[in-house]
C-alpha cells in the first residue's frame, strides 16, 4: 500500500452512506430475504458484494488507464465528482423530506426465489443499476487513482467487497421479518436526511480548493 490509509477511509465512509440509504440493490435485499427467507437473502447480498468490487475494479482500472493520457483529467473528475455528490444530496434530502412529511412507504417480499435465482437477480440489478455507476465516478473522482498502486487499486477493491457484503448480510439477516422491514421504512427518512447532509458537505469540502486556486 502506498497511499495512506485516509483515502482508502474517505472512500469506504461514503460507499458504505450509500450502500446503508436505500436504493435497488438494498430493497432488493431486503424484500429477497422478506419473501424467499433468509438464505435467499443471503444469496442476494453475496451478489451484490461481488457486483461492488467489479464495479470497483473494472472503474478504477479504467480512471487509471484515462489519467495516463488525459490532461487535467483528476481536476476534471473531482469537478463531476463534486456534481454528483451535490445532486445525490438532493435526491437524499428531498426523499427524507417526503418521508418525514408523512409520504408512507410499503415493501412486498418477493416469494419463491431459491439461492441460486436470488443471486442472479441481485447481480443482475447491481450491474444495470445506475446508481452504482454514478457512485464510483463520484468515489473515483475523490480517491487518488493516479498515484495509486496496483496494491492500493486490490485494496480499494477487496475493502468495497466486503464492506457492501456486510452490510447487506446484515439486511438479510436482520429484515426478513415484516416488522423489521416496517422499522427500517419508518428509520429510512432520517437516513435520507442524514446521508443528504453528509454529501452536501463533502462536496463543499471537495470543491473548496479548487475554487481557493481559481481565485
Amino acid at each position: 500500500m502506498t497511499l495512506p490509509a485516509s483515502a482508502f477511509l474517505t472512500v469506504w465512509t461514503i460507499l458504505a452512506l450509500n450502500i446503508l440509504s436505500p436504493g435497488p440493490n438494498v430493497l432488493n435485499t431486503i424484500t429477497a430475504a422478506m419473501g424467499s427467507g433468509r438464505v435467499a437473502g443471503l444469496a442476494s447480498a453475496a451478489a451484490v458484494g461481488l457486483g461492488i468490487g467489479l464495479w470497483c475494479l473494472g472503474m478504477a482500472l479504467g480512471m487509471t488507464a484515462v489519467f495516463a493520457v488525459v490532461p487535467y483529467a483528476h481536476e476534471t473528475l473531482t469537478v463531476m465528482a463534486a456534481v454528483l455528490l451535490i445532486w445525490f444530496a438532493s435526491r437524499y434530502i428531498r426523499a427524507g423530506w417526503q418521508g418525514v412529511s408523512g409520504r408512507e412507504a410499503t415493501l412486498r417480499g418477493v416469494a419463491g426465489l431459491g439461492p441460486r435465482q436470488s443471486f442472479l437477480r441481485s447481480l443482475s440489478i447491481n450491474a444495470t443499476n445506475p446508481k452504482a455507476l454514478t457512485t464510483w465516478i463520484a468515489i473515483l473522482g475523490i480517491f487518488p487513482t493516479a498515484e495509486a498502486s496496483a496494491g492500493d487499486i486490490a485494496l480499494l477493491t477487496l475493502g468495497a467487497c466486503l464492506l457492501s457484503l456486510g452490510i447487506h448480510t446484515f439486511y438479510a439477516a436482520i429484515f426478513s421479518t415484516r416488522g423489521a422491514a416496517a422499522l427500517y421504512l419508518r428509520a429510512a427518512p432520517l437516513i435520507n436526511l442524514g446521508v443528504g447532509v453528509f454529501f452536501l458537505g463533502f462536496a463543499v469540502r471537495l470543491t473548496a480548493p479548487l475554487l481557493a486556486r481559481a481565485l
